[in-house]
């Protein structure tokens, strides 16, 4: 990239943070070219962007977007380092990097990529954490649960109530056939 052309990528990616519900800093480093590129189509899928960018360049957009001071940290800025953002579902990248990671595994055993920071509407991240949220269920999931154990009751009293009745008609009919 030349020197000319780093300021329109600073304020390009400033904005692209600043509309972002999720901003996930990964280690990409040991992963294949290839795995890359599958992981970058994942992405695409559920409208979500990968992008590889140098460490100082990030650290100015973030700067200019206003993300915490945690995700600017040298000790988080350090390697090779990749941007995903969301700016639509703020889990969703999150949770195909997880099921990418378990995936995909070094020559040591560890997950690749591995999580560093992130930052998910407004609110810093750590890597436990985000690890942690990659393990969740998706949305509709979890809704479908809520609406599951609310309805739950309501289910409960009907089937109570028409146990009550068809004892009662058992009771009527057995009476009936008797008198």
């Amino acid at each position: 990239m030349n020197k000319k052309d780093k300021p329109v990528f600073v304020k390009k990616l400033s904005d692209e943070l600043a509309n972002a519900k999720s901003v996930v800093l990964v280690d990409f480093s040991g992963l294949t070219v290839k795995a890359q590129q599958d992981l970058k189509k994942r992405f695409k899928e559920s409208n979500s962007k990968m992008l590889v960018v140098k460490n100082t360049l990030f650290k100015l957009a973030a700067e200019d977007a206003k993300l915490p001071k945690e995700t600017l940290a040298d000790t988080v800025l350090t390697g090779q380092t990749a941007v995903i953002t969301s700016g639509t579902d703020p889990v969703s990248p999150i949770q195909i990097l997880g099921k990418f990671a378990k995936e995909s595994v070094s020559v040591t055993g560890e997950p690749l990529p591995k999580f560093k920071v992130g930052v998910i509407e407004g609110k810093f991240q750590d890597s436990e954490s985000l690890v942690k949220i990659s393990t969740l269920p998706g949305k509709d999931v979890l809704l479908g649960q809520v609406l599951g154990n609310l309805m739950a009751p309501e289910y409960g009293l009907v089937s109570v109530l028409n146990a009550n009745m068809q004892k009662l008609i058992f009771v009527l009919s057995e009476a009936g056939k008797r008198g």
